[in-house]
Formats: C-alpha cells, sequence, structure tokens
C-alpha cells in the first residue's frame, strides 16, 4: 500500500527530546515500512525515518528561533501534499482540522488523528461545518466535547515492545515525566511526593508558552530538598529513570486525550498513579497497571498499596495493549477501508 504520514513541523519525527505526537508518528510510520509499505513521510528535514522523506524545513520548528509563523510552512507542506496526492492510496494526517476543506476536494482517500484537545468553544462550528470528514480518536473520552464528528475508530497509542523495558535497580522515588504546564499538575505531584514523604524525580520540558508559568510558580519548587529537575531527557534516558520509579505520578487537571507517558512507565513495568481525568480510564487498568484517583488526598492513599502490584504484569498489560503492532494494524484495517469505500466514486469519476 502507497501510504503518506503528514507530520506536524514543531518536531523532527522522531524528537529529539519531549514530542509525543510525533514520537507516534515515527513509531507507526517504521512499522508500516517493516511491514512492506511504500510509506512516504512528510516532516521537518532533520527527522530520521526508512520510509521516503519529503522534507518540507529544513529543521524542526521549535528548535528554529527564526520562525515566527509555523503555519505559513504547514500550508506550504499541505500543498506539496495535495500535487501529489494521487500518487498514494491513502493520506494520514497528523495536523488537527488543518487539511479538512483542501482535502475534502480530492480523490485520494484521508484520514486525520485528531491528537489534541477538542473541548475549546470554537470546536463546535468547526466540527459542524465539516462533520462529514472522517477522523481517528486516539481515546473515546476525547470525542465527548464533539460528537458530531465522523469518528471512524479509536485507535490507541502503541510503543515498540523494545525500545523501553524494565531495568534491574531498586525504585527509590516518584516520577514526573513530559510537560511543564498548569494542566499537568507538577505542583500537585510535587505536594504528593512531600505528604509520603519520597523524592520526587522531575524530567520534564518548558515549552515557551508556559515559560512565565514556570519561573514564578514551579521553580521555586524545583530547590526543594526531595526534589530533583532533571529537565527533558530523551528515549535513551527513560527505561533508566522510569525502571527506577516506584511509581509515575499523572495529577493532570484537564481531559487528557491519551497520555503516552502513562504507556512509556507500563513499558517499564511502573506502575501510574493517576488523576480520573480524560483517557486515564481507558488507559490504566485499576488494581493491575497503577491506580485512578480523584484528587491529591486519594493519591496520597493509594501509595501504599503500590508495593501489591507486580512490575512484571505492568509489563505483560503494555504487551497485551499498547504495542506499534497492534496499533499499526489497526490504522491499515482504516485504510483498507476508506480505500473500499472510495472505489466506486473513482470508477464514478473516470466514466
Amino acid at each position: 500500500m502507497r501510504i503518506a504520514q503528514i507530520s506536524p513541523l514543531t518536531e523532527a519525527v522522531p524528537p529529539k527530546l519531549y514530542g509525543g505526537t510525533e514520537r507516534v508518528i515515527s513509531w507507526l510510520t517504521e512499522e508500516l515500512v517493516a511491514q512492506g509499505h511504500d510509506v512516504t513521510l512528510f516532516a521537518s528535514g532533520d527527522s530520521k525515518t526508512s520510509a521516503r522523506l519529503e522534507a518540507v524545513w529544513p529543521r524542526a520548528l521549535r528548535l528554529d528561533s527564526s520562525i515566527r509563523d509555523p503555519y505559513a510552512l504547514h500550508m506550504i507542506m499541505l500543498e506539496q501534499v495535495g500535487r501529489i496526492a494521487n500518487e498514494f492510496d491513502v493520506l494520514h494526517f497528523h495536523l488537527d482540522y488543518f487539511p479538512f476543506s483542501l482535502f475534502s476536494r480530492q480523490p485520494t482517500p484521508f484520514i486525520t488523528t485528531l491528537h489534541g484537545r477538542l473541548d475549546l468553544p470554537e470546536h463546535q462550528p468547526m466540527f459542524d461545518t465539516f462533520s462529514s470528514i472522517p477522523v481517528i480518536s486516539i481515546s473515546n473520552s476525547q470525542r465527548r466535547p464533539v460528537p458530531q464528528a465522523n469518528w471512524v475508530k479509536t485507535v490507541y497509542h502503541g510503543a515498540p515492545p523494545l525500545l523501553l523495558t524494565p531495568q534491574p535497580t531498586n525504585p527509590r522515588y516518584l516520577a514526573f515525566l513530559g510537560r511543564v504546564s498548569p494542566e499537568k499538575g507538577l505542583d500537585r505531584a510535587v505536594r504528593i511526593a512531600e505528604r509520603v514523604g519520597l523524592p520526587l524525580k522531575v524530567a520534564a520540558k518548558v515549552d515557551r508558552a508556559d515559560r512565565d508559568y514556570f519561573e514564578e510558580q514551579i521553580k521555586p519548587l524545583m530547590s526543594l530538598p526531595f526534589v530533583d529537575y532533571v529537565g527533558e531527557i530523551n528515549d535513551t534516558q527513560k527505561s533508566g529513570f522510569l525502571s527506577g520509579a516506584i511509581a509515575l505520578l499523572v495529577p493532570i487537571e484537564w481531559p487528557e486525550p491519551f497520555g503516552l507517558v502513562m504507556i512509556e512507565a507500563m513499558a517499564c513495568g511502573t506502575p501510574v498513579i493517576a488523576f480520573n481525568r480524560g483517557s486515564v480510564p481507558e488507559i490504566i487498568d485499576e488494581g493491575l497497571t497503577g491506580f485512578i484517583v480523584e484528587d491529591e488526598t486519594s493519591a496520597i492513599a493509594a501509595m501504599p498499596r503500590i508495593p501489591t502490584l507486580s512490575r512484571q504484569k505492568v509489563r505483560m498489560r503494555f504487551e497485551q495493549r499498547f504495542t506499534v503492532r497492534r496499533m499499526a494494524e489497526e490504522y491499515l484495517g482504516v485504510y483498507h477501508d476508506l480505500i473500499e469505500q472510495a472505489a466506486p466514486q473513482s470508477r464514478a469519476a473516470r466514466a
């Protein structure tokens, strides 16, 4: 099958450090190539892939301080995809609603995986207007704000099984991994760690948009004696970081569409304590891979139960539910369905 994967230009594929969407795109692309498909990846020029790379810009936009209007470059990428769309059997976008208008006016089947939040007021008229465009959700909870969207399937993220693995170590601390922002709840993780008397290691990036929040509210917490702020880490560092954790804390206060850090922890056999928001009940198996809690108080109450969980069973559950092979097979099923649905239209157009 001839497949185009179209990635945001914000990060390289895979990202050097943080970047959940681009990381998943990389895993999916490499698995599709491994299964023998002809894949073209539209992404930044510093991306590394086994697919054919169509580089729209030389480097990831987050690392290019000269770029002040990233939307202009994404528009150029859409035009480049559109000009050669007939070379593919299917187009798979990861750009939210950007392709909806242009690509609904051409014959090549296309699908869009929605990676972000959909609960903002402006999303209502957007999905009212484009209610026939086929879209993929990354959790069932992500769909709730826009039931009028043309949901085709929920496809949970999946990771390569050997990318992150349990390491032989004695877990001694709690972990926070991801991004520093108000909705991610790093301040809550600090308070939980303090209350239970355990060290907290923080591996997180700070976006420009959250720099003031970090400086004013989070940075003072990083100087506390039980907090170790290590900054952003890459995939090669995550196995050690997560394996050394008693548990990963995910004290979010927003409808997280998926939460890649949860399955990364599970891949290392590390239990997760996560607030009951967004996709969390779909990802965490209560009492098996972690505990789903409502607030800081219940997170603290769950901590003594962590030793009752089997880290081996946490890893096994990851292998059962969240591998990249399972994810790729589900997407391939969607691609085949789209191609079959488009076939009568294509024959009519030729006639």
